[in-house]
């Protein structure tokens, strides 16, 4: 019988769409999933939605109990939604080691995703992966440059961003997540000469059937991971709301953090996430991501790729769950080998991700 796959924060934003994708399918055949987290009747609950036979769940802390219910439990793979990651040590991740479990996450906090491999070792010697990063970045962006890669010698310019609409569910740790960097100064990407800050530095995008739309500085793993895996000498990523005076009013707080106002915007996230959602008639459920590449192609001329993905109706809180999907259906049934501890990069083919989100109102565009 296949051992069921037990979601960390299972009934939380990210975790219902993956325990209803795994169970359901639509796109390969159902798992068996545990959905967890310390509410019982959210978690039982949502157990109810899934398919008759396919879910059960535990309850229980992550952080205290985990060691016992694995050993109790014994899931075929461990996907952890419990964010934001900033802020997070791994003794999640060490203790799927310990019991040789492989481990995913959905962490976007970029010192936590790249300092995942000082865990490579003790994963190799338990012959188990580990994999941090299972999500937009770098799961997909990671995806769509090696889709184009080969169309270039040289990738001079990356740059991309993804703005959801306000109707879209919007998840509390990621919201905490974008508080707790808001005005501070990032570190910098290699090669990165003029300092950048957290939720500044705005401008307006333009997207396929969303229209323009602000963005601004947000900070993720990739900034460290791909100058040196594809060789891109500048990147930038951002990040922005529907609605410009949500958005705005973010950009003029994180100007009083950077000021020295002692603001810890983090702490209020649940208040400002509440107050945000009073803004939802404004706006839309429609979301999307704008990728660009610029640089050389193999005969030396100057080559540019631009490329969308719009979501409508709310399904953009999907795209961030494809990786983990995928990859814990290849590892629960062992059709994959990976061994170690490792960021999300170069995993998940575009192929495999836009296969997956078939069912959903997402298109892509390219230019």
């Amino acid at each position: 019988m296949q051992q069921p796959i037990l979601i960390l924060g299972g009934y939380g934003n990210f975790g219902k769409r993956i325990a209803t994708a795994l169970t359901n399918g639509r796109t390969a055949a159902p798992l068996p999933v545990i959905i967890t987290g310390r509410d019982a009747d959210k978690a039982a609950a949502l157990v109810r939605e899934l398919p008759p036979g396919m879910a059960s769940f535990a309850c229980f802390d992550a952080f205290t109990d985990l060691d016992q219910k694995l050993a109790q439990l014994k899931p075929a793979v461990v996907i952890n939604t419990c964010g934001p990651f900033q802020d997070s040590d791994y003794s999640i991740p060490q203790c799927c080691i310990k019991h040789a479990i492989p481990y995913i996450d959905l962490a976007d906090g970029r010192d936590f995703v790249t300092g995942i491999t000082s865990l490579d070792a003790e994963a190799r010697d338990n012959k188990v992966p580990v994999i941090s990063g299972a999500s937009t970045v770098p799961g997909l962006s990671s995806a769509v440059i090696e889709h184009f890669s080969d169309a270039f010698s040289v990738i001079e310019n990356c740059t991309y961003g993804i703005s959801p609409g306000q109707k879209a569910e919007r998840g509390l740790a990621t919201t905490r997540g974008i508080l707790g960097y808001a005005g501070k100064i990032l570190k910098p990407a290699v090669c990165q000469k003029i300092p950048r800050y957290g939720w500044q530095n705005i401008f307006r995008q333009d997207f396929p059937v969303l229209g323009k739309r602000w963005m601004a500085n947000c900070d993720i793993p990739d900034l460290d991971l791909f100058p040196q895996k594809y060789a891109i000498r500048n990147l930038t990523f951002s990040a922005g709301l529907e609605l410009a005076p949500l958005h705005l009013g973010l950009w003029i707080l994180s100007w009083l953090v950077r000021w020295g106002l002692p603001l810890k915007l983090q702490k209020h996230a649940e208040l400002l996430l509440r107050a945000s959602n009073y803004f939802d008639r404004l706006g839309t459920a429609d979301g999307g991501m704008f990728f660009r590449l610029s640089g050389q192609d193999k005969g030396g001329k100057a080559h540019i790729r631009s490329w969308y993905i719009i979501a409508l109706d709310s399904d953009g809180p999907q795209i961030p769950t494809i990786p983990a999907i995928i990859l814990a259906r290849k590892l629960a049934s062992q059709k994959c080998d990976l061994i170690g501890a490792m960021p999300c990069v170069g995993l998940v083919s575009l192929a495999e991700y836009l296969k997956e989100l078939q069912p959903y109102k997402i298109q892509t565009y390219e230019q």
